[in-house]
């Protein structure tokens, strides 16, 4: 396979409501799709910059963009912001934002979407479903602490020590086991969300339920059997609700990938040939 040219840029836009995100642009010389990848919860856009370049180098992807969440990494916010930060903002504003900018590459050219963990829950919730032609999930789940592994020791992370902190410092540090950093605003809303078996979509101001049932976009879902957040039943919670979609699920376990993968672990460059590229061959399908 002949490798393609690369030209990498950080870049920053404003979502609907004026908050400004930062992302990292890879345009490449190839004619393949368009690919926008949505990160996990506290996980940082540069988490995805070896699988954004694989898709340009040696896919032929036209452009991949990974961006920040508001309030995480680099898309902090402003002083003069004043309104809080919530998580359903990521879906709302945010992911919206991205595609946007991303399609300013090339208009009406063929797009797709990857998302990791809440990448999974954006599709539907960030109203674009129709713009990708396929969408790739890995580790998506609700975030329901029941259906977690070991589920005491998830809930005792997020609501005894998480939610304390999210009130007392006003964000809870990534030491506290997330990754990066997030505003207690954020954090308490996805507690919240994580404490209902039926997670948001209990939530009757997400209008959940609805905005999944509309989505049509063929779905492959990846699920890796040593993750103890996305467990089969954590996925199927949040699959059941994306009924139109023509959907594949895969389930790779540590023996097939080459090693343990747990939640995150699918898009580290280990995985390049045993998890990476089946997964790419299926989104580059027409």
């Amino acid at each position: 396979m002949k490798p393609h040219h690369m030209e990498r840029s950080d870049i920053a836009f404003e979502a609907s409501d004026r908050f400004p995100l930062h992302a990292t642009l890879f345009r490449g010389s190839g004619d393949g799709p368009l690919a926008l990848i949505s990160s996990a919860a506290a996980v940082p856009r540069g988490f995805y910059a070896k699988f954004a370049e694989h898709l340009v180098l040696r896919h032929g992807f036209r452009a991949a963009l990974t961006y920040d969440y508001r309030g995480v990494a680099g898309s902090q916010a402003p002083s003069s912001w004043k309104r809080p930060l919530l998580m359903r903002d990521w879906a709302h504003f945010d992911m919206p934002a991205a595609l946007h900018r991303l399609e300013l590459e090339a208009p009406e050219h063929r797009m797709v979407g990857i998302g990791q963990s809440f990448g999974g829950q954006v599709l539907a919730l960030g109203g674009r479903a129709e713009r990708f032609s396929r969408y790739l999930m890995v580790a998506t789940m609700t975030g329901y602490w029941g259906n977690t592994k070991p589920r005491f020791r998830v809930f005792s992370q997020m609501n005894l020590v998480g939610v304390p902190l999210a009130v007392l410092l006003g964000k809870v540090p990534g030491r506290a086991g997330l990754g990066q950093t997030l505003p207690g605003s954020v954090y308490r809303e996805w507690a919240r969300w994580g404490r209902h078996p039926d997670y948001f979509f209990a939530d009757p101001t997400m209008d959940a339920a609805r905005r999944f049932a509309e989505v049509q976009t063929p779905i492959l879902a990846i699920g890796l059997t040593d993750d103890p957040w996305g467990t089969p039943k954590a996925q199927h919670a949040l699959l059941k609700y994306y009924s139109r979609a023509p959907t594949e699920i895969r389930w790779i376990s540590p023996i097939e990938a080459g090693g343990a993968v747990g939640h995150l672990g699918f898009f580290r460059s280990a995985f390049r040939d045993t998890l990476w590229d089946p997964a790419i061959d299926w989104i580059k399908q027409s």
